[in-house]
């Protein structure tokens, strides 16, 4: 009886997390009415990294995209980061991820120039802050896969723990 709840539990389970992989993921969040797209080269060098120019705080801009990102866990870096993530040669005051786990990420950077820096000066209008938006979504394939083996291997440790469960039992009788 215990392994054929085991088993229907599983079943459900293991349903419920491969329709959670074959979910899409959400488009490209839009841009605030505050947003000045940015021109530069090396913002528009993909479709999936996009610079902005703002005067939005870092909480008004985090709680616009988790909103367009609709849910998922925030993940703050260090700042040294984008660099690695965003781009090379980019500045960065702040790095945060909203990430789907196992499906797609969207890494907000934003960039404050400090009293001694450069102006943010753009169509003779002066900005506050610079934002690169960069998603990063993942192959269906390549997510049911993985979700595939992690299911794999979890019915194979689950079922080896039972055993050593039941060998620890008969031998402490």
């Amino acid at each position: 009886m215990r392994n054929k709840i085991f088993s229907i539990l599983y079943l459900v389970f293991a349903i419920l997390f491969l329709v959670y992989l074959c979910f899409p993921g959400p488009l490209f969040p839009t841009a605030l009415w505050d947003f000045k797209v940015s021109t530069q080269p090396a913002d528009q060098e993909s479709l999936l990294r996009r610079g902005y120019y703002t005067n939005l705080t870092r909480e008004q801009l985090m709680s616009h995209y988790a909103g367009e990102f609709e849910w998922g866990i925030r993940l703050n870096y260090p700042p040294e980061e984008a660099k690695t993530l965003i781009r090379d040669q980019t500045k960065s005051s702040f790095l945060e991820e909203i990430v789907h786990p196992m499906r797609e990420s969207l890494f907000i950077n934003g960039y404050k120039p400090s009293a001694y820096e450069e102006v943010l000066v753009v169509d003779g209008v002066r900005y506050e802050s610079k934002v690169i938006v960069k998603y990063v979504n993942s192959n269906i394939f390549l997510r049911l896969s993985v979700g595939l083996g992690i299911l794999g291997v979890l019915w194979i440790l689950v079922r080896e723990w039972r055993k050593a469960i039941n060998s620890l039992k008969w031998i402490s009788r």
